[in-house]
């Protein structure tokens, strides 16, 4: 599961506070930072997303975060926003049928669907 933060990532818009679950193909992906870059990421807000354990808190361990990233970090972008880059793999759960559970009201897309318009907004 990932909680999506507040950062200016265009491709994450409207989506911050969310709780999603997504595909891990694999633990790669493991972000480790030289001393002071963490919290100053941190503070610039270039954090897009973290992995989150089963009462949606920020979590280090297996199998939550699959890559052991330090407080489950395992998305980021550039300070205006127009890089991201990520773990995780929401092209596979675009769409509500790609789910085992889902609620009632979706409808043909699923959550994720969001990053994927709001990229092709962004990219005008």
């Amino acid at each position: 599961m990932t909680e999506v933060l507040s950062s200016p990532s265009q491709f994450l818009q409207g989506m911050q506070g969310s709780s999603l679950p997504v595909v891990v193909a694999h633990a790669e992906g493991r972000a480790e930072f030289s001393e002071g870059a963490f919290d100053a990421l941190q503070q610039r807000e270039m954090i897009a997303m973290r992995f989150v354990d089963n009462h949606l808190q920020a979590t280090d361990k297996y199998p939550y975060n699959p890559n052991g990233s330090l407080r489950g970090v395992t998305a980021f972008c550039n300070e205006d926003g127009r890089i991201t880059i990520m773990m995780p793999h929401p092209e596979r759960l675009f769409r509500s049928v790609q789910y085992s559970w889902k609620p009632k009201g979706w409808g043909e897309d699923g959550p994720w669907m969001q990053m994927f318009n709001n990229a092709r907004k962004a990219l005008g």
